[in-house]
C-alpha cells in the first residue's frame, strides 16, 4: 500500500529546467525496528519517467555537478514537501560538489524553509566509496552542515577507501553499512566478524548504524538481534518513484 501520489503544485519554480535534461526522485523509507516505525526517507535521484540513476548521471557534465548537486536537494525538497512526508529526509551529497559549502547549505537552507521543512529533519549523506581529493577539507565541510543543524551520515560504510579515516577526524550521528557488508551476514562469519568490530567502534563513538540494503528476513534477524535497529532495504521496501511506498508491520516480527 503507498500514500496517494501528489505531483508538485504547477505555481512551483521548476527547478529541474535549469539544466539541459528533467529527473525526478524515488523515495525508499528507513525503519526503526523498535519502534515498528517507519522514520525517514532517502530520495534517490531518476529520470523524469523512474530511469536509473545512472542514466541521469550520465547526462551532467563534469563543470555543472556542483550546480547539479544544489538543484537536487532543493528540488527533492519540493517533492517530498508535495508528498507531504512528515518524517525525516536523507538527501546525499556529491562528494566532488560538497567544497561548495557555502551556497550549498544557503540553498538548501532556503529551501527548507520555503517548504516549512525542519533543518533538523534533514539528514546529508556523504559516500565514502571514492577517494576524495582535498579529505581535510571534506571534513570541515560536513562539520559545517552539521553546525547548521543537519544531520550527517557516511554512507555506503566499508565499501571505499576512507571510511575509518574519516571516523578519526569526525563522527557523524549515523553510519549507514554497505550491502556488501550484510549481504548474507547471517551465514557468513567473515561479514558477522567485521561487523562485530565496527559494531563496537560505534558503540564507544556514539554513532548509530543503519543496515542499508536489507534483503532478506535472514538477514534482518541477524541483524535485529544483535542491536541493529535502524534498517532500509528491500526487505522492507523497494524505492517508490515520485511516492511514499508503506511498509508492512508484519515486517518486524522480531
Amino acid at each position: 500500500m503507498t500514500h496517494r501520489k501528489t505531483r508538485p503544485p504547477e505555481s512551483e519554480p521548476n527547478i529541474a529546467g535549469e539544466m539541459d535534461f528533467e529527473f525526478s526522485f524515488a523515495f525508499q523509507p528507513i525503519v526503526d525496528a523498535r519502534a515498528h516505525e517507519i522514520i525517514s526517507f532517502e530520495a534517490l535521484v531518476r529520470g523524469p519517467s523512474g530511469e536509473p540513476s545512472e542514466d541521469v548521471f550520465a547526462q551532467v557534465a563534469p563543470a555543472d555537478l556542483h550546480r547539479f548537486d544544489h538543484l537536487c536537494r532543493n528540488k527533492a525538497i519540493r517533492l517530498a514537501n508535495s508528498l507531504k512526508l512528515n518524517k525525516r529526509l536523507n538527501l546525499n551529497l556529491f562528494p566532488s560538489a560538497i567544497y561548495q559549502t557555502g551556497m550549498n547549505i544557503r540553498g538548501t537552507l532556503q529551501a527548507s524553509v520555503a517548504c516549512g521543512f525542519p533543518a533538523e529533519n534533514i539528514i546529508f549523506e556523504v559516500t565514502e566509496s571514492e577517494k576524495f581529493i582535498d579529505y581535510h577539507q571534506l571534513v570541515t565541510s560536513i562539520k559545517a552542515y552539521k553546525d547548521f543543524g543537519f544531520q550527517t551520515a557516511i554512507d555506503d560504510f566499508g565499501s571505499g577507501f576512507s571510511g575509518l579515516k574519516m571516523l578519526v577526524e569526525y563522527q557523524p550521528r549515523y553510519i549507514k553499512l554497505d550491502r556488501n557488508l550484510i549481504a548474507d551476514i547471517d551465514v557468513n562469519q567473515v561479514r558477522q566478524t567485521i561487523f562485530q568490530g565496527i559494531s563496537m567502534i560505534c558503540e564507544k563513538l556514539g554513532i548509530e548504524i543503519m543496515a542499508e540494503g536489507v534483503e532478506t528476513a535472514e538477514e534482518y534477524e541477524w541483524l535485529v538481534t544483535r542491536g541493529i535497529n535502524l534498517f532500509q532495504g528491500y526487505y522492507f521496501a523497494r524505492p517508490a518513484f515520485e511516492n511514499l511506498p508503506d511498509v508492512d508491520m508484519a515486517l518486524f516480527r522480531v
